[in-house]
């Protein structure tokens, strides 16, 4: 049996209405929002940033930076601008992998702002041999032609046990 066009286009709408419902069925409420496909995709970032990092990549740790001369990077009472600049800031400070030690993000909160723009909050911590220092950062992320990247970001270290 031949379908015509329009009986075909049925059948599809008809399968698609199926795996809607089969996505119901397995708790998916519809498509994802806006605001959870953003979500998804700068956690996927931020995920590959952790794990280029426990590899001791440097590199691929700043795929998640827009490499723009206009990338900002704030710690301490420094503020260092340009992609190149916050990727030699990094190789400096962490020469090594002892220095890098194994970095967790956790408390993650991703704030969609708009279509290609979000604000992420959260905690960081280094497990290293000597010490274990921690503390939080607020990441602007832009959507740009090569994906979720950081534009900005703003990283503060806790102070020390007593």
């Amino acid at each position: 049996m031949r379908l015509s066009k329009f009986d075909f286009i049925v059948l599809a709408l008809a399968i698609l209405g199926s795996i809607t419902t089969l996505g119901e069925a397995s708790e998916m409420k519809g498509p994802l929002s806006q605001d959870a496909i953003i979500q998804f995709e700068i956690h996927h970032v931020i995920g590959a940033q952790q794990t280029a990092w426990n590899r001791g990549d440097i590199d691929a740790f700043m795929n998640g930076y827009a490499r723009s001369d206009s990338a900002t990077f704030v710690s301490e009472d420094k503020v260092t601008r340009g992609w190149q600049t916050v990727r030699d800031r990094y190789k400096k400070k962490y020469s090594d992998r002892a220095k890098m030690g194994i970095l967790t993000f956790s408390d993650l909160e991703i704030m969609p702002l708009s279509r290609d723009s979000a604000v992420v909050l959260g905690s960081w911590k280094l497990k290293r041999a000597a010490d274990q220092p921690h503390g939080r950062f607020t990441l602007i992320f832009r959507l740009r032609n090569d994906g979720w990247r950081i534009v900005y970001d703003h990283t503060s270290t806790a102070p020390p046990p007593h």
